[in-house]
This record gives structure tokens, C-alpha cells and sequence, in this order.
């Protein structure tokens, strides 16, 4: 799944949202865009709930990790063109500088891991999750991405981020 713009999901925790992100990033803008997801304080695992919906919905989730953001400011760190951070304290926290000077937009949505009630409330939460992402990444590859300026790219993608379920 490599080629084209470089797509960094970004989450404090990189154990949930930004996981889920990164898969579909990866899945449904496959020779587009190449997907990553990272966290500033990882958790160091990926969600339990989020590893289910991965494997239910076909995925190896032996791909799937959770890490530190700073692996993107590296020397050698593969090409970040756009960082999207799905959770508000990613979004206001100062961001490492990744090669390839991203743009930034925020796709910000509840956490599924706080949801109350047990492991089915849990899926259910994890699922909803999916498929407001699996909306904000199909309104995103509906755009000429490569050929539109950076404010342009920031612009349209900060407006995808207010769709429905904006949080």
C-alpha cells in the first residue's frame, strides 16, 4: 500500500481513531496515498475494539502499532503531505516538524474507547467511528489532491473534518 501523497492520522493515544484512520487511508486511497497514523503519547498498543473491527473487516492487524509521532520527524522518516489529527488534544498540541512540511486539518470525532457498557457497546462505538472516517476519507479522494495548492488542500480538508459527527 505505497505511493502517491503521504497521509499521517494523528491521535494522542494512536490506539483508536487514528488506527482506523490509517486502514482506511491505506485501503481506499491504495497506489494514491500512503498511510501512517502516530500519537503524541502512544499507548503502545492499538485497541482491543479497534484490532476486532480491523479483523472483521479483513485486515492483517499484525500491520497495525501504536507509536510516537516523533518516528516522523526522523531523519529518513517517509514523506508526511498531509497530517490529519482526530482527536482535540492532537489538534492543539504542537506537532514535531515531519519531513515534506504537511498540511494540517483536524478531523476531530468522539473516542470510541470511552464508551460505556462492555465489549457490544464497545464494537458498536468502534463501528460508528469507521464509518464517519470511511466518509471523511471518500470526501478526501473525491479531490484533485495532488494538483490543489497547500491553503486549498487545508481548506477542504478542514471542511471535510466538519461533516457529520464532528466533534
Amino acid at each position: 500500500m505505497t505511493g502517491g501523497l503521504g497521509v499521517l492520522v494523528l491521535c494522542t493515544g494512536n490506539s483508536a481513531r487514528s488506527i482506523l484512520g490509517e486502514a482506511l487511508v491505506g485501503r481506499m486511497g491504495e497506489g494514491r496515498l500512503t498511510a501512517f497514523s502516530a500519537g503524541s503519547k502512544p499507548r503502545g498498543a492499538p485497541h482491543p475494539a479497534a484490532l476486532r473491527l480491523l479483523r472483521a473487516k479483513g485486515f492483517d492487524v499484525a500491520a497495525f502499532r501504536s507509536k510516537s509521532w516523533d518516528e516522523f520527524a526522523a531523519p529518513g522518516a517517509p514523506r508526511i503531505d498531509i497530517a490529519i489529527t482526530v482527536c482535540g488534544n492532537a489538534a492543539g498540541e504542537a506537532c514535531p516538524l515531519f519531513t515534506g512540511a504537511p498540511v494540517r486539518a483536524h478531523w476531530g470525532l468522539a473516542d470510541p474507547a470511552d464508551a460505556p457498557g462492555g465489549a457490544a457497546a464497545e464494537d458498536a462505538a468502534f463501528a460508528e467511528t469507521w464509518r464517519l472516517l470511511e466518509m471523511r476519507v471518500a470526501a478526501m479522494l473525491a479531490l484533485p489532491l495532488e494538483t490543489m495548492t497547500a491553503a486549498e488542500r487545508r481548506a477542504t480538508l478542514n471542511a471535510i473534518g466538519q461533516m457529520e459527527g464532528a466533534a
